[in-house]
Formats: structure tokens, sequence, C-alpha cells
């Protein structure tokens, strides 16, 4: 296991360096950050000024290392909105919000998809099993934003029951983690049903039944242990993509969080943010898949890592 964990190591840092190697390089190639923060009624001497601050005088290559040596310190530049506060704080501001979201509707996700997808695998042919199967269908067809959109017409202004947006109370999470887990609830029981329906027909489970096991252990302890590898793959990896890459959802419920920070600075051109939001991204996905590595070997006894 050790040897596995040194062997990513090196991978996941160039992954990194590949990636802040491209964020550099799309910043200086979609527009001039000098022309962005000056004014319309700025010399050329104002120009040049500005220029040397941030360095953009000097060769590339050494604006690369300039670059790289300040996101390894936590220094990734300043917004060039507002009061220009450091991109590192904008996200960290909003990083909470994201983690929020994320984790509650992937906790969701990962419950209901695995209990409703082993009841429609032992259930196979079924009115059950068939009604499930087109929920899920319908949810992960639905698109995310009409979704969210419905909801909050039905349950908001309709009814009243629960608010639009906002940010901090229990209700506020209702309607952008139903939004949210919609899609991943639908495809987390899709992928349970498959890998169940795949290892309830092996050998070792019709094994453990003519050892004389009880179905409810060779269903939740045997045959689920053995198919949720690629579930867990799954639901990893959409966690991390939730975490700033729910932006359409924290758009639509004007949620605080990464992903609508990403948006933001998209439309205003605000390259060190998104430079932020994108090196965080990068490093969240190799942490992430790095774990869930890891967990392989807890969950399934056939891989060994050596």
């Amino acid at each position: 296991m050790l040897n596995y964990v040194l062997r990513r190591i090196p991978e996941a840092l160039i992954t990194l360096f590949l990636t802040s190697v491209v964020v550099f390089a799309l910043s200086r190639m979609t527009g001039d950050p000098v022309a962005l923060l000056l004014s319309e009624f700025a010399t050329e001497e104002d120009r040049i000024i500005l220029t040397e601050q941030l360095g953009l005088d000097k060769p590339i290559l050494e604006q690369y290392v300039i670059f790289a040596g300040n996101a390894l310190r936590g220094d990734l530049g300043r917004s060039i909105r507002g009061e220009r506060a450091p991109a590192t704080d904008l996200l960290l501001e909003r990083l909470p919000a994201s983690l929020q979201l994320a984790g509650i509707s992937t906790l969701i996700s990962f419950i209901i998809g695995v209990l409703t997808g082993v009841l429609s695998a032992t259930t196979r042919g079924t009115i059950i099993d068939v009604l499930l199967r087109i929920i899920a269908l319908i949810g992960q067809a639905a698109p995310v934003f009409w979704l969210g959109i419905v909801a909050m017409y039905f349950f908001s202004v309709q009814l009243g029951w629960l608010p639009t947006s906002g940010y901090g109370k229990p209700l506020q999470f209702v309607l952008p983690v139903f939004a949210l887990s919609s899609f991943m609830t639908a495809a987390v029981m899709r992928l349970t049903r498959a890998g169940m329906i795949e290892v309830i027909d092996s050998e070792f489970i019709k094994l453990a039944r003519i050892k004389g096991l009880s179905e409810r252990e060779v269903i939740w302890k045997h045959a689920l242990r053995n198919s949720l590898i690629p579930v867990l793959t799954y639901v990893g990896t959409i966690f991390g993509r939730t975490i700033s890459g729910a932006v359409i959802v924290e758009t639509i419920f004007a949620w605080p969080g990464v992903g609508r920070l990403a948006y933001e600075a998209v439309l205003a051109r605000d390259f060190p943010v998104l430079q932020a939001v994108v090196l965080f991204t990068a490093t969240s996905f190799l942490a992430i898949n790095l774990l869930v590595d890891l967990l392989y070997a807890y969950i399934d006894p056939r891989i060994r890592y050596s």
C-alpha cells in the first residue's frame, strides 16, 4: 500500500504542474490584464507602471516561475474587482458553502442510490424494479437547471414552503440539495443495480448460499461489498466535481459557493480568481481520486496493491 502511495505522489505532482502551465498560458492568451485594471482615463505612464508591478514586462518563462512560486505559498494574486481582495481569500470564503452543499448532496445520493439499487437488483423483473428504473431514467434525463426552476416555482412560489435562495438555514439547503442530488442518486442507483446483478450471479455468491448463510447476509455483506467499486469511483469523482462545478445550481439559488465564484470571475474576466478556482479543483480531484483508490483495497478483498 505504501509503495502505491509513493508511486501516485509523483503522478499527482506532474498533473498539478501541467495544470498550472495550462492555467498560466490561458490567462495570458485571453486578454491583457493591464487593460482590465486601468480606467479609460489612464495614461501610458500608468500602463507602464502597472505592467512593471504585475511583472508582465519580464520574459514569459520568468513570469511562470514567479507565478508558480507564489502559488506554492498560497498567493494566487488579487481579484481585479472591488477592493482587489486576494484570490485565495475569496476562494476560502466561498469554500465552506460549497463543501456543505456537495457533502450533503453526495451523502444523500449515495445512501438512497445504494438502497434503491440493491432493492431493484433483488426484485429484478418485478413491478418494483420497473418503477425504480423509470424513476432513475427520469432523474438522469431531467436537466438540473429545469429541476431547480420547477422545484423553486412549485415549493417556493406556489406553496411558500421553502425559500428561493439564501444560505445558512436548514430549509435553504432543501431545494439546492434536491436539484443537485437528483442526477447523482439516479446514477448511483443504476450503477449499484448493475453491479449487484453481476455479483449475485457469480459463483462465490452461490457458494455462500450453499453454506447456509442468510439471504440478508449474502446480499448486504458479500454481494454489495463486491459491487461497490464502480459506485465508489463515481461518488468520489462526482463529489470532487460538485465542490467547484455546481455552477448552475449555485447560480439559480444564489448559493455563495465556489461554482458561483467561478461564474462571476468568468463574466468579469477576473483571471486571478479563475486561476485559483481551477488550481483548487485540480488539487481536489487528485486528492479525492487517491483516497478512492486507497479505499478499494478495504472494500474489495480481491484488490491488492504491491
